[in-house]
């Protein structure tokens, strides 16, 4: 039995082409005209790379700082100790600790977005690494939290970082904004989004780097993406 799509769906499907590909500018006003939910959608970007992350050298992943942030308010954990406590509570930062906040998470306790830590508390993290990992939490250097400048760090994290990686199929997804900012804000945060994942694709991946792409709102059906044109955004 064929499921019903329901009207709300519906009249957002036959505002899109399915059978063509958008170029960036058009996609964004496209999205941007498919809100329909009643809090502030964000702005997705999924995509398939032609990378096989079993070989380290395939493995894409790092982070990106997009330049009118992600729209979300981020709590930030740092991992520090001596002076690097007090640096990281003037950066911003929502906790800072070591062995507390440990205890924290290990009882459950889980109430902040991103993990920042300095190289020497990296063994102590190792104690919830079980916990954090599943969670995405797990600094690391490739995205910029495992630090010594603290400051900058939560800075980013503060200011619209993104973290991103393929899964194993080669598939990542982000969101770059909220459906709330200007068509020029989202379509500066989408261009330095790709931008990065283009000057991320490693010498061995051969043939057609971006295989397909789309666009899409938390409540939204999807905006293909012209993959030449993005392919393009150095």
């Amino acid at each position: 039995m064929s499921k019903k799509i329901s009207k709300r769906k519906q009249a957002l499907l036959e505002k899109i082409d399915k059978d063509r590909e958008y170029g960036v500018e058009e996609a964004v006003k496209t999205v941007k005209d498919l809100k329909s939910a009643k809090f502030d959608e964000t702005v997705e970007i999924a995509m398939n790379l032609n990378v096989d992350p079993r070989h380290a050298d395939q493995m894409i992943r790092g982070s990106v700082v997009l330049p009118h942030g992600t729209g979300k308010s981020v709590r930030v954990a740092v991992f520090a100790k001596g002076n690097k406590v007090d640096e990281a509570k003037e950066a911003g930062a929502d906790l800072v600790g070591s062995d507390e906040l440990i205890e924290q998470i290990q009882s459950g306790k889980i109430d902040f977005d991103i993990v920042i830590a300095t190289p020497d508390m990296m063994g102590t993290l190792g104690r919830v690494a079980r916990i954090l990992g599943p969670k995405g939490l797990m600094p690391n250097p490739k995205t910029g939290t495992v630090t010594m400048d603290v400051t900058q760090a939560v800075k980013n994290a503060k200011g619209g970082q993104v973290n991103f990686r393929v899964d194993k199929k080669g598939n990542m997804h982000a969101g770059i904004g909220k459906v709330s900012f200007s068509q020029e804000q989202l379509l500066d945060n989408l261009k330095t989004f790709v931008e990065k994942i283009n000057r991320a694709k490693p010498a061995s991946s051969k043939g057609r780097y971006i295989k397909n792409a789309a666009l899409s709102l938390t409540m939204s059906p999807s905006v293909k993406l012209d993959t030449t044109e993005l392919m393009d955004i150095k």
